[in-house]
């Protein structure tokens, strides 16, 4: 939790970091900083020699020592900005600050700066985004790529990972290194409601399952002639900065929570989807399984995984059996996000919001009928519960659906969704209300406790 959470709390006085090629540079016009500096990055590089005659346990003291000195300096808790312009030189001096503190691959702390983006915001800018995507008796993601080539940016960018992602050589399908830079282009720089409305279209039907399946040209781009071992995948991934930094930001964004109501960590579904898109086009890119779930993983398995095969399986689940990412996905085809204020009550561990999560996990893993499920309704019944339970207040029973109650007739998904808008609204009322009654019963306390003090 102490990583996870490192980013957020670990900023300079004033919350104002460098980024790491300013932050070097200035380290570097400093004596005392430039020395201890220089010395870290030779300790991981692991050539002691080079800067000292001491081996063994002195050499180890005098690289804990730089470190500790570095501690105190802007170089310490730098970070480096998404799509910034020295941005891979960033990432270097990142990792040779970094890569010999973590040793838990799946902890690693992200070398970006914070986002706090929200989907609502995507859902403002987007005309292409149905606030009752599931009515849509058409096909969503061919929806979504006819308003991609209306958009000048966004089919100038995808065109251009097209033809890499289709041309074949002599020897090789495509030339994947061609095209996975085209799709890390693509997704760096096309806003997320047309790239995003590609890549998480809600779906009712095989024919857009398929389409959005094959958003990221996966013969190239995915696929291979065999799966390697996730494990050697990953070894692979760790030896490259950008594909290290973005698999730490995708494991520190879309960590599951089950106590939460959202089942993500962060509480924030368009960090998660902003940080597994970041992934395509990297030696991880993770692409749907098959087109029957939203399960994703990268192209590997845990074969040959020997005594390591536990440690291969939790790599290959955190992709597959993600809820966070799943609702997240979940969200962004029904339009909805993560209220602002879910992460009040997230905190609390209570019965109900423990179910809450259980049943949000079943929304992931038993999607069958390729539709994503519109059960908005979930989250609202559950705070409305929360809120009962805090105030007192009565609660219109009628409001909470079971996923039963939510088949095939339309009038009743368009009644539970409006409920679920209507309730996001009507939610700071409610809260207002929660402090009213407890400021009175304040009130009331201090009143009896001066009558009895008085009959004393």
């Amino acid at each position: 939790m102490n990583v996870l959470l490192s980013a957020e709390v670990s900023g300079l006085p004033g919350g104002d970091r460098l980024d790491c090629v300013r932050a070097s540079d200035q380290c570097l016009k400093e004596q005392s900083c430039s020395t201890k500096y220089r010395t870290l990055r030779q300790c991981v590089a692991g050539k002691e020699s080079n800067f000292s005659r001491a081996t063994g346990l002195e050499a180890k003291d005098e690289c804990k020592s730089a470190m500790e000195a570095l501690k105190q300096k802007s170089l310490y808790n730098c970070r480096c900005k998404r799509g910034m312009k020295k941005e891979k030189n960033c990432l270097r001096i990142y990792w040779s600050m970094y890569q010999s503190l973590q040793g838990n691959d799946l902890l690693e702390d992200s070398p970006y700066e914070p986002v706090n983006s929200r989907l609502s915001d995507i859902f403002r800018l987007a005309p292409i985004v149905s606030v009752e995507p599931a009515l849509s008796k058409g096909n969503n993601c061919l929806d979504a790529a006819k308003a991609c080539n209306l958009n000048d940016t966004c089919k100038k960018f995808r065109s251009a990972y097209i033809t890499p992602c289709t041309s074949s050589t002599s020897n090789e399908i495509c030339n994947k290194r061609k095209c996975h830079k085209a799709l890390r282009v693509f997704f760096d720089k096309v806003p997320p409601k047309h790239s995003y409305g590609m890549l998480f279209c809600s779906c009712r039907d095989t024919a857009c399952t398929e389409r959005r399946r094959q958003t990221i040209v996966p013969v190239c781009s995915y696929e291979d002639k065999e799966k390697p071992n996730c494990l050697n995948l990953l070894d692979s991934c760790k030896k490259n900065y950008i594909c290290r930094s973005r698999l730490a930001d995708f494991f520190i964004n879309c960590q599951p929570e089950s106590r939460s109501i959202s089942s993500c960590l962060k509480e924030n579904y368009a960090d998660c989807l902003l940080a597994y898109s970041r992934l395509i086009g990297t030696a991880m890119t993770p692409n749907y399984i098959d087109s029957n779930s939203l399960s994703v993983a990268p192209w590997c398995d845990c074969s040959n995984s020997g005594n390591d095969i536990e440690e291969c399986l939790k790599l290959l689940n955190f992709f597959q059996d993600n809820t966070c990412l799943k609702n997240a996905i979940q969200a962004f085809g029904n339009g909805t996000d993560v209220t602002v204020w879910q992460p009040i009550l997230a905190v609390q561990t209570t019965t109900a919001t423990t179910t809450t999560a259980s049943k949000f996990k079943n929304m992931g893993s038993e999607s069958t009928n390729n539709e994503i499920p519109t059960h908005n309704d979930l989250p609202a019944c559950a705070n409305l519960q929360a809120h009962k339970r805090k105030s007192n207040e009565s609660v219109d029973t009628e409001l909470c659906l079971n996923e039963n109650a939510i088949g095939k007739d339309n009038t009743v998904r368009v009644s539970t969704s409006h409920i679920s808008s209507e309730n996001s609204s009507a939610l700071p009322t409610s809260f207002s209300l929660s402090t009213l009654l407890m400021l009175m019963t304040i009130a009331l306390s201090i009143s009896l406790f001066l009558s009895s003090s008085e009959t004393l």
